[in-house]
């Protein structure tokens, strides 16, 4: 037969019956070993993993109850959990087999076997097999992302007082399963505190989910967060699962909930009161066990606005809050930021390392910041990739016309681009980041003011 696959471990004291069942096997499979003493079952599968396990439950010390066999089948899982066994004896019943299914094998073969029956069951279990590796396999990967995503959040950077407040309340509440609320302009760092209670939680060997709800659009909330099934609507073409089951036993970050209209703060409170979600066109609810950690960027007088956000929502997920400084009020770690930033950047670009002379420092300090730390990562990251210098000036930075500290925004260029840009730092920062405010002030939505600020960096 060609393109055999699969390997097969026949555990048996009859060599008899090891004879006949890989005479038969070895047709089907790429590997068919057999082993007549099950005291080697530890040293074979510490060599070697079998897609499939055939293990007699009966060996010569103990004829019909098929103690031995429970045991060896208990100290294989032990040695991998993902083992997919299946039970053979000439002394079976209902209550064994039950027995067995109970104990983690997942069938039982009577001796005398017809050949057809136990190449059903084999191929049954070596399909079985398959899943739990490609099961395997997607856990292993999502370790590894979530390794790789964490290992850009490893620090949060900063020595400021404001910020020696957010990593004591870090570190005071990651150990619990508390709901957190994390308050902040757009560039603070939101997700990188949320990262960092996960990291430190009981739940860092499971997922961490983000979700920015305040991008779904009221049709897709309940599909998107909760799931759907099949025929549900129009385009339910196959069910679906939603990010609460997703992220069911791991952390679940809800960003921009500030955002969620009152139906669709009703429908999550729902959730969280109830501990289940019930996908789109199902009726059985499912359990669910998460970690709510949200983020806005709503200043914390109008999260509180009974007018723009449900109090009994607040109340579930506020248990703590955090509240993140923008960057203007913590400008002592403007310096350790942008170095920070020149050192990632120029290992990653493959560039010598760089050095702001004084006037140039100043100028950093001298900013607003209007799109806080991520503003100043992105001027960084541009900065290294276009200067060749190692000394780096104010005319390097090229920070004009941005808004400082103090300083009214000069309008001198009439370049539409340049001029929208200008507009915008100065509505942000005449309202110290407050976002709806600004929108309101340029005459544009608070989505259409996110894009723009996107669009330039801020």
């Amino acid at each position: 037969m060609a393109n055999k696959t699969g390997k097969i471990l026949i555990i048996d004291d009859d060599e008899d019956v090891l004879y006949s069942a890989r005479l038969l096997l070895k047709q089907y499979y790429s590997i068919t070993r057999t082993e007549k003493d099950p005291g080697q079952i530890p040293s074979i599968l510490r060599d070697e993993r079998y897609d499939v396990i055939l293990l007699d439950m009966n060996f010569s010390g103990d004829a019909t109850s098929g103690t031995e066999g429970f045991d060896w089948l208990r100290k294989i899982l032990e040695i991998d959990r993902a083992a997919v066994v299946v039970l053979i004896t000439a002394y079976g019943n209902i209550e064994m087999a039950v027995k067995a299914i109970k104990e983690g094998a997942i069938d039982f073969v009577l001796k005398p076997w017809q050949n057809e029956k136990l190449l059903a069951t084999v191929s049954s279990a070596m399909r079985l097999s398959e899943s739990k590796q490609e099961i395997e396999d997607l856990r292993s990967k999502q370790k590894q992302l979530t390794s790789d995503l964490d290992s850009r959040y490893q620090e949060i950077i900063g020595a400021s007082d404001e910020m020696q407040k957010v990593f004591s309340t870090i570190s005071k509440v990651a150990s619990t399963d508390a709901n957190v609320l994390i308050v902040g302009e757009n560039g603070t760092g939101k997700e990188l505190v949320a990262r960092a209670i996960h990291r430190k939680s009981k739940r860092n060997g499971n997922i961490f989910l983000g979700v920015d709800v305040g991008s779904l659009s009221e049709s897709l909330f309940e599909s998107e967060l909760f799931g759907h099934v099949k025929g549900a609507f129009t385009d339910a073409k196959e069910d679906k699962v939603g990010r609460f089951e997703i992220a069911s036993g791991g952390t679940l970050f809800l960003d921009e909930i500030g955002n969620l209209t009152k139906n669709l703060q009703m429908k999550l409170l729902t959730v969280l009161q109830n501990r289940q979600v019930t996908r789109l066109g199902a009726n059985i609810p499912k359990p669910i066990d998460i970690r709510l950690i949200c983020a806005t960027n709503l200043p914390a007088e109008e999260i509180r606005s009974e007018e723009r956000f449900r109090q009994d929502l607040l109340y579930r997920i506020n248990t703590v809050e955090i509240q993140l400084p923008p960057l203007r009020k913590r400008t002592d770690d403007i310096p350790l930021l942008a170095y920070h930033f020149i050192q990632t950047y120029s290992q990653k670009y493959g560039k010598p390392l760089k050095r702001f002379d004084d006037d140039a420092m100043q100028q950093l300090h001298r900013y607003r910041w209007p799109g806080n730390v991520r503003e100043l990562q992105h001027l960084i990251e541009r900065i290294v990739i276009l200067n060749d210098s190692e000394t780096l000036t104010a005319k390097d930075i090229n920070l004009s016309p941005a808004v400082t500290q103090g300083e009214a925004i000069p309008f001198n260029n009439y370049q539409l681009e340049e001029a929208e840009k200008i507009l915008i730092i100065k509505a942000v920062s005449k309202h110290d980041g407050n976002l709806t405010r600004a929108a309101k002030d340029l005459g544009i939505t608070r989505a259409a003011l996110y894009r723009r600020l996107e669009k330039y960096g801020l």
